[in-house]
């Protein structure tokens, strides 16, 4: 069999940054990527609608080791991709890459300490079969098949086009199109403005609202910093700053949510000018029940504001032959419907689970420290925060995994399980957020314990603490 230390599950950015923190501190380790598209880049590869951009800042989205140089704070696609590819390169791990390779299958030898990965190609469907000692799962939490699409009434006599913003067509022709924009999230926050100037015109409608923040793309500060210190210096300095606003923020929400949101409201309000924040940027939820959505400039709000594009709240009745008619009686017609309603989560890449070719059901697992399951061998998975960048996570884990690999070798460990001992040990869902479409899956996925090291606190530097500095090991996590 095809046999390595470690196999990568995913070339996207947790499983590009795995790959260079593995070249930079466990560089004896052999491993191999497996990635089932035909490029890097994961979500920033797949995507393809308008405007589509990272709704973090850079400086904490990018890596730790590698320093974020273009100005923007708030990327598009291209330039992230541009970074990874930089990143692939500087570390020479692209050729340990292998494109077109979904892994159907994993299952966990007790008797050799080992992975069997089973992969199927993309392309060909031919079935191949690889080994490794420890399994790393880069490969997010969405499907990649398909987006998420409510069964709209009356959809069938709609004559326009209706599009994910998923699936994306390419060379899509919108100009002097009417368009309705069908949700509230990042998406619709991207693509409305990124849409406006072409179409004839652009309606964002929502059911509910979310709130949206106003924030310059371009950091004067980082500027400040990037000019005085020296590049690395500076860009552990701003990441550092981002990443106080970011829990400063995240946890005033928490303490005070009524003076923020009136703040927050007040903000929108003073974007939009004459145009009214209640009741579409006013949503009936505290701040940080659900993701916050970042409008670059405020460049949503500019593109209401000169009337560029429109804004309706309201519930979709029916699909016409048309467009859409609200139960309030609104008839918004459209030539093309883009429904930016959500994704479809999914655990592990769709990969099956075994342990001795015995299913092993994930929802009945608890995760450890945020980056093992309970009852799981010799196996990390990625996964980024909630109320933050996501590579902030990934980065710590690839950390802790360094830290890990390096013990185990000096106790010449070969297996390694996290294992629940406290038979009282209460659990709650994974995901703190209340967003449909974490709701809609939270059976299919693992929960988390009510103290450590079960417990997911969302907080970066308590787990840069828990990770890197504390003790590697601890009762509930055995070794032979």
């Amino acid at each position: 069999m095809n046999h390595t230390d470690i196999i990568i599950v995913g070339a996207g950015l947790s499983g590009i940054g795995a790959a260079c923190h593995l070249e930079r501190k466990n560089n004896d380790k052999s491993y191999r990527i497996l990635e089932s598209r035909e490029e890097i880049g994961g979500t920033w590869s797949l995507f393809k609608y308008p405007g589509i951009r990272s709704d973090s800042d850079m400086y904490t989205f990018g890596y730790s080791f590698k320093t974020w140089d273009n100005p923007k704070s708030f990327a598009d696609a291209p330039s992230i991709l541009k970074y990874l590819n930089e990143a692939a390169d500087e570390y020479k791990i692209r050729e340990k890459i292998q494109y077109q390779t979904r892994v159907s299958s994993v299952n966990f030898n007790t008797e050799k300490n080992i992975w069997i990965v089973t992969t199927t190609n993309s392309s060909t469907q031919i079935e191949e079969v690889y080994s490794c000692n420890m399994l790393f799962v880069c490969t997010g939490y969405y499907n990649y098949k398909n987006g998420y699409t409510p069964d709209f009434p009356g959809v069938e006599n709609f004559k326009g086009s209706i599009i994910h913003p998923q699936h994306w067509p390419e060379n899509l022709n919108y100009t002097n199109k009417k368009v309705v924009v069908i949700g509230s999230g990042a998406t619709a926050v991207t693509i409305v403005p990124k849409m406006a100037n072409e179409t004839a015109k652009i309606t964002m409608l929502q059911r509910s609202p979310t709130y949206v923040g106003a924030f310059p793309n371009k950091d004067k500060v980082a500027a400040i910093l990037k000019s005085i210190l020296p590049k690395k210096t500076a860009h552990k300095v701003i990441r550092f700053k981002n990443i106080v606003i970011q829990i400063i923020f995240f946890n005033v929400c928490r303490k005070w949510p009524k003076t923020m949101k009136k703040l927050l409201v007040k903000g929108v309000q003073k974007q939009l000018g004459d145009i009214p924040a209640n009741p579409h940027f006013s949503p009936n939820y505290k701040p940080w029940d659900q993701r916050f959505c970042v409008a670059p400039d405020g460049d949503l709000f500019q593109t209401l504001k000169q009337g560029k594009a429109d804004i309706v709240t309201d519930h979709i009745e029916t699909f016409t032959e048309k467009g859409i008619k609200t139960t309030s009686g609104k008839e918004l017609e459209a030539d093309i419907v883009i429904s930016a309603t959500g994704l479809k989560l999914l655990a592990f890449g769709g990969a099956k689970i075994s342990i001795d070719d015995n299913e092993f059901d994930i929802s009945k697992s608890l995760t450890y420290r945020g980056l093992m399951l309970s009852g799981l061998p010799n196996c990390i998975f990625f996964a980024g925060y909630t109320n933050a960048s996501w590579t902030l996570k990934s980065d710590l884990t690839s950390e802790y995994a360094s830290r890990l690999l390096k013990f185990m070798d000096q106790k010449n460990y070969k297996y390694m399980v996290p294992k629940v001992i406290d038979e009282d040990l209460e659990t709650i869902p994974l995901l703190n957020l209340n967003s449909g479409y974490i709701h809609r899956s939270e059976n299919e996925f693992p929960r988390q314990g009510s103290k450590l090291p079960w417990r997911l606190y969302q907080n970066y530097f308590r787990d840069y603490k828990t990770l890197r500095i504390n003790k590697l090991t601890d009762k509930e996590l055995q070794f032979k």
